[in-house]
């Protein structure tokens, strides 16, 4: 049910074609926000999802590893609706290996989409968003971190050192504008269940010999001890949190929503 907590906002989600990045921008279009996607492969779909909220639906394909893309994005978004009053940098890509095995080029690729990608959209979106509400503010940066921005991992170095960036980046953001009407958290999930992760299982499946729920169960018991994925509808749910007055004085958090990974 559509509500309109977010009306007359404009939300830019990064990576939002499928995913978690999806699931943000149906919940805050739920919420009255008109949004500009973000992404590969089917934009068609997701775009109707969220028109059939009642909201406006932009759509920018710009490459996150390629800073003059991404300028083109936000001014394309800024053309649109006029200014990007919500930011949720999502954009992010993964590879596995130890170190002295790891591709420069893939940790090239993955701290430039997972981190950098993060301080270009927001060096561009805070402008507009500081000057806004008569130069009081209002502006909400949400950053989607992982569990891997508050612990590590072997074989992830490049993932985990990225993921641990964007919870800097968030704290500094987060104090700069502390002052103004302007927030920057980040989200931090453990094991959500996207198309990404389910190749995880299905491999893993295939590897071991066993069936896709045995190594669901396996998966999930290395690490998460709620034994039970996050949704993107939860992540959903949060950003919306953050977006409301209830979040006004929320700042600089790196808030885990990973079944009691990080309590261990």
């Amino acid at each position: 049910m559509q509500t309109t907590l977010l009306k007359g906002k404009t939300a830019l989600v990064t990576g939002s074609t499928s995913g978690i990045g999806l699931g943000i921008a149906k919940a805050l279009a739920a919420q009255g926000a008109n949004i500009v996607l973000n992404g590969f492969g089917d934009v068609q779909g997701p775009r109707a999802d969220i028109e059939a909220l009642g909201v406006k639906v932009a759509y920018h394909g710009a490459d996150m590893s390629r800073p003059t893309e991404i300028a083109e994005m936000m001014a394309h978004a800024a053309a649109q609706f006029g200014r990007v009053d919500i930011l949720v940098n999502n954009a992010g890509i993964q590879h596995v290996a130890r170190i002295e095995n790891f591709p420069p080029e893939k940790w090239d690729a993955i701290i430039a989409i997972n981190l950098s990608s993060a301080f270009h959209a927001t060096r561009l979106a805070l402008p507009a968003m500081q000057a806004a509400d008569g130069g009081k503010g209002w502006g909400r940066i949400i950053n989607i971190a992982s569990v891997h921005g508050l612990v590590g991992s072997a074989e992830k170095s490049a993932y985990v050192a990225a993921k641990h960036g964007i919870v800097g980046l968030t704290k500094v953001t987060a104090l700069e504008n502390a002052t103004s009407g302007v927030t920057c958290n980040a989200i931090c999930p453990g094991w959500v269940l996207t198309p990404l992760v389910q190749k995880q299982v299905d491999a893993r499946a295939a590897a071991g010999g066993i069936s896709t729920e045995a190594a669901t169960a396996q998966l999930l018991g290395e690490k998460e001890p709620s034994l039970q994925f996050t949704t993107p509808e939860e992540l959903g749910a949060l950003a919306v949190f953050f977006c409301s007055p209830a979040g006004n004085n929320v700042r600089g958090v790196a808030w885990n929503m990973d079944g009691g990974w990080t309590a261990q």
